[in-house]
């Protein structure tokens, strides 16, 4: 498991009018801070890859479809440096997960339609100056194959 990664198992309630399910609550554990909330989606075999953050944790979940989302930890004086991550994300087994900064991730859509990940950030997008670093998902040093 890489340092600092954690992850919350949620729940859905379901009745006859439909479902809930409780992303992040601001008196949860896993919980640092907000900054912003947004949806990403991804095509049946589209692989969104590979980024961090110096600054902000991102906590990610799927609530529609189904990801591979892969870290990669980069963080040089980090005891799991080196180490990858890969969980499967959708509503069977939904869980949040939260990224902690300098880590690399990304996910690819695993399902027959489109994914849809909610993601929870620590910091707002700063148009201006992002905090966000990128690598091409299949030219890089990380030891992972986003074609299986």
């Amino acid at each position: 498991m890489i340092k600092d990664v954690e992850i919350k198992e949620l729940k859905v309630l379901k009745d006859e009018r439909g479902r809930l399910m409780e992303i992040l609550r601001c008196d949860d554990k896993i919980f640092k801070k907000f900054g912003q909330v947004y949806i990403t989606t991804a095509l049946p075999g589209i692989v969104k890859a590979w980024h961090y953050h110096k600054k902000q944790d991102d906590y990610f979940t799927c609530i529609h479809g189904e990801i591979r989302l892969a870290l990669y930890d980069a963080r040089q004086k980090s005891p799991t440096f080196k180490e990858v991550m890969e969980f499967i994300l959708n509503m069977n087994e939904p869980k949040l997960i939260r990224i902690p900064a300098q880590v690399y991730h990304g996910f690819k859509c695993i399902s027959a339609h489109e994914a849809i990940v909610v993601n929870i950030p620590t910091m707002h997008y700063n148009r201006i100056k992002p905090d966000e670093y990128r690598v091409d998902p299949y030219l890089n040093d990380i030891p992972y194959d986003w074609k299986k």
